[in-house]
């Protein structure tokens, strides 16, 4: 989250309607208990591509489904390459439409035991805080999902469209069992309507602990890199010549450098600006005020581009980030090379990027992409959705601002866009900045808001697939 929507967040409301949601029950003692015994289960499972036990933290989850009531046929561990994931579907009646597919991802980045203050692979409780590999990203997610089907599945609850998990294997490294389950079982979606995605959005909390912000992620820029070859037959270092392997990537470099993309914008960005114009002062401000008025305002969008953060909302960025050239002090450079990476505006395809720099790049040095990238487009922004975050957030945190958000990394959520299902980032933790180590060390989430996350979600569920 960038430095100006943490900014926009502190005073910009946007209108959901509902403001509070007084009436919803608050976990009892024993959902507490059950979904802090699943935290502390998953986390002990190494989820790391080194831990390789995904496969196992799946068993265990749909033991915990099957023995709760869902019929098998409904539970389906998937394996993939060494991994796995998992899918429940909790079946409804049909009355309130298509299904709602909810994200959240079983898979960790490594954590090494010796750097940690604390056992990573184990739930430790301790001033006010759960530390564990995962606390965040994105085990609380699964907890909280889990433990919110099996309570609603216990009071006997039965939702008005059908509610489908979908708890991936490797969102950290690949997205191979996403893309699987896309491109071979899609019917186990069920023609989803919509999908929420646990690993996304989230909420701010201020030095008083007192939730203060919460996006809702909409869309979500490409991750894509490329390459820039320059190749030449080289020769001896005393006979120098123009035609220089290094020179001439240097020269492409600079042309990519003075480029920028043009100006876009989609929903997403101009409510955010707009909101984030009443925190701006002087010449910023109104230029949000302006460019939410009059998107592609080409005087609006001149002064913002002055703010990088600002700036990078508006347009697909690209910028190099890695080196390498030449073989011998002595002899001049037979190639030379670079690493492009590209934060690509949604719905702009790869191909178009790639293509740009090629012309930037001209006829002495080559562009080929650094594997593959998946696009998609930023997703409409829902009353439903964004009236039952509301809800769901003002229960717990009745003073937090809301906003959609568009973010510059990538989650399931972004191959979900791409095959046509929206999705909305509706992550349930709130947690200060100095206190976000998703992906560090002693990484934490705080107790009060992985409890309250257990009522976020019941009220996303009953509010989106409840009888109302």
């Amino acid at each position: 989250m960038g430095n100006w929507m943490r900014a926009l967040l502190l005073s910009a409301v946007f209108a959901c309607g509902f403001t509070s949601a007084a009436s919803a029950q608050a976990p009892s003692e024993a959902q507490r208990t059950q979904a802090r015994e699943i935290y502390q289960r998953i986390i002990a499972f190494d989820t790391s591509v080194e831990g390789a036990q995904t496969p196992a933290m799946a068993a265990y989850l749909a033991g915990l489904f099957r023995a709760a009531g869902f019929p098998a046929e409904d539970v389906q561990v998937l394996p993939l390459n060494g991994t796995a994931s998992l899918v429940v579907r909790y079946r409804g009646n049909g009355a309130g439409g298509r299904p709602i597919v909810l994200l959240a991802h079983m898979d960790v980045v490594p954590a090494l035991r010796s750097d940690w203050e604390r056992d990573p692979f184990t739930l430790v409780e301790e001033n006010n805080f759960f530390f564990g590999r995962g606390t965040i990203d994105n085990k609380g997610g699964i907890a909280h999902l889990t433990s919110t089907f099996l309570a609603l599945r216990a009071e006997g609850f039965v939702p008005t469209r059908d509610l489908i998990l979908w708890f991936s294997g490797d969102e950290e490294t690949s997205g191979a069992t996403t893309e699987n389950l896309l491109a071979q079982h899609r019917e186990l979606l069920a023609d989803a309507e919509f999908a929420l995605n646990s690993d996304a959005g989230g909420g701010q909390l201020d030095g008083n602990n007192r939730g203060i912000a919460y996006v809702v992620q909409t869309a979500e820029k490409t991750y894509a890199s490329f390459t820039f070859t320059a190749r030449n037959p080289g020769g001896h270092s005393s006979q120098p010549r123009d035609d220089n392997a290094i020179y001439d990537l240097g020269d492409a470099l600079a042309r990519l450098r003075a480029f920028q993309f043009p100006v876009m914008w989609n929903d997403t960005t101009i409510e955010s600006f707009r909101n984030a114009a009443s925190v701006f002062s002087g010449p910023e401000g109104a230029a949000l005020r302006r460019f939410s008025e009059h998107p592609g305002d080409r005087v609006a969008a001149r002064t913002l581009a002055r703010n990088v953060s600002l700036s990078s909302m508006m347009r697909t960025t690209c910028v190099a980030t890695m080196l390498t050239g030449g073989h011998a002090e002595n002899a001049l450079p037979q190639s030379a090379s670079a690493t492009v990476n590209c934060r690509i505006f949604p719905g702009v395809p790869v191909a178009d990027v790639l293509s740009e720099l090629r012309a930037i790049a001209g006829s002495k040095v080559s562009v080929e992409p650094l594997g593959p990238s998946n696009f998609s487009d930023a997703s409409p922004l829902r009353a439903d959705v964004m009236q039952a975050a509301a809800r769901a957030v003002h229960t717990s945190y009745p003073n937090a601002v809301i906003s959609p958000y568009m973010s510059a990394g990538a989650t399931d959520g972004l191959f979900f866009r791409a095959a046509g299902i929206p999705t909305y980032g509706v992550g349930a933790i709130f947690i200060g900045d100095s206190d976000d180590f998703a992906h560090g060390l002693n990484e934490r989430v705080p107790v009060d808001s992985f409890y309250n996350g257990l009522t976020h979600w019941r009220l996303m569920l009953t509010n989106l697939a409840g009888p109302q």
